[in-house]
This record gives structure tokens, C-alpha cells and sequence, in this order.
């Protein structure tokens, strides 16, 4: 059924629909970054004000260089992702204008789930990508927790809960961390990842926090 699985979300996403997804920190909703329509309503789902960003989600590593400008070492890369981070970089000229217009920056996920990283590779371009919640509202670890986004998705792949649902560190997401300005990195949010993270970013690659 995964093969099934991969071309029926491929064919909803292909259509202009929301497909529900599962991912290595928490449910997340995607519709294709480069169809405007699609972006609009995932912010509609979400029931989202249009300046929050979305992040965009690849299949590997070397896809990332096209959407965005990296300042980083390939290897520094390679070390976080797949995982759960998003890393905050600026983006390039490839990327759908429509998709955080206000910006000149840009989250990527490269998730570390086989399922949604062989959707994304299955893609042309990249995922739009957030969680399967209303804004201001809980993560979701199970399909069954995002049933009033149910009526309005295409698509819904259930790959059972993800980590342990009674614990609150699970529901936290990817930590997200700004490496936009060259040798210096922000932490925007902590999630669940901050500790290795900041550890790779400062001892291996010499990294310094910038100072919110």
C-alpha cells in the first residue's frame, strides 16, 4: 500500500489539494509551495493569519540549494537534516513569490519519515508545510486529534501516532533556527532538537547566537 499511498498524495497534491501528513516530530498538513491556490488554502485551514510563514519541505539535501542562498557548509547540512529542524534561510528567485510574500527568508524541513521524504522527492518542487492544527492550538500526534481539518483535506495518510502521546516534549515541533547571516545562528524556536542542535552549530561549526 505505501507505493498506492505515495501516488494518491502525489495525484491530490498535483490537483491543488491539502494532504495530511505524517512526519518525525508531529502531523503536519502540504499542498505544493509553487501553486499559489494551494497555499491559500492552507492558510485558510489553519485559520492563519497571512504572515505567519509557512516552511517548505524536500526530499534531500541537494534540492535545498536551489530554493535557497546558503551561507553554510554542506556538511553543517548534511549534520541536521534530515531532522527535526528547520533551518532559516534566504530564499531564492525559484521560489513561488505568493508563498511568504513579506519575507526574504525561508524554513526548510527535510523530515527524517521515509514516507513524506518520498512524497517530496515523488514532487517536482517543494512542499508547503505546516502542522495539522488549527493556529494556537495543540500539535497533533494522531490522525484523530485533527478531525475538524478532516472535511477540508484531500487526503489523509495515517501512519499512526508519532512518539509517545502523553508526552508534552513530543508535541513541541522542529526547532527552528535562523543561519540567514553568515556565522552567526538564532534560535526562533526551541522544539525538540535545540540541545543537539546548538551543539553541532557552535562546537563542530563555530557558529556564535546572535543576540535577540
Amino acid at each position: 500500500g505505501w507505493r498506492e499511498a505515495v501516488a494518491a498524495a502525489v495525484g491530490a497534491l498535483q490537483a491543488g489539494g491539502l494532504v495530511a501528513v505524517p512526519t518525525d516530530t508531529v502531523y503536519g498538513v502540504a499542498c505544493l509551495a509553487q501553486d499559489s491556490g494551494a497555499v491559500r488554502s492552507i492558510y485558510s485551514l489553519k485559520g492563519r493569519n497571512g504572515r505567519k510563514p509557512l516552511a517548505i519541505c524536500l526530499g534531500d539535501v541537494d534540492r535545498l540549494y536551489r530554493y535557497c542562498q546558503v551561507n553554510v557548509p554542506d556538511e553543517l547540512l548534511r549534520d541536521l537534516l534530515p531532522g527535526p529542524v528547520t533551518l532559516v534561510l534566504k530564499r531564492s528567485e525559484e521560489l513561488n513569490k505568493d508563498l511568504n510574500p513579506f519575507t526574504s527568508l525561508i524554513g526548510v524541513r527535510i523530515p527524517n519519515h521515509p514516507f513524506i521524504r518520498e512524497l517530496a522527492q515523488a514532487c517536482s518542487g517543494p512542499l508547503a508545510l505546516t502542522s495539522a492544527n488549527i493556529s494556537c492550538q495543540a500539535s497533533t500526534l494522531t490522525v484523530s486529534e485533527f478531525q475538524d481539518l478532516w472535511p477540508q483535506l484531500s487526503l489523509i495518510i495515517d501512519g499512526g501516532p508519532i512518539g509517545d502521546v502523553q508526552s508534552p516534549e513530543c508535541r513541541l515541533g522542529s526547532t527552528v533556527v535562523d543561519l540567514s547571516v553568515s556565522g552567526k545562528f538564532t534560535i526562533i524556536r526551541p522544539g525538540c532538537a535545540l540541545t543537539p542542535t546548538v551543539e553541532i552549530l557552535r562546537q563542530k561549526y563555530g557558529l556564535i547566537p546572535e543576540s535577540s
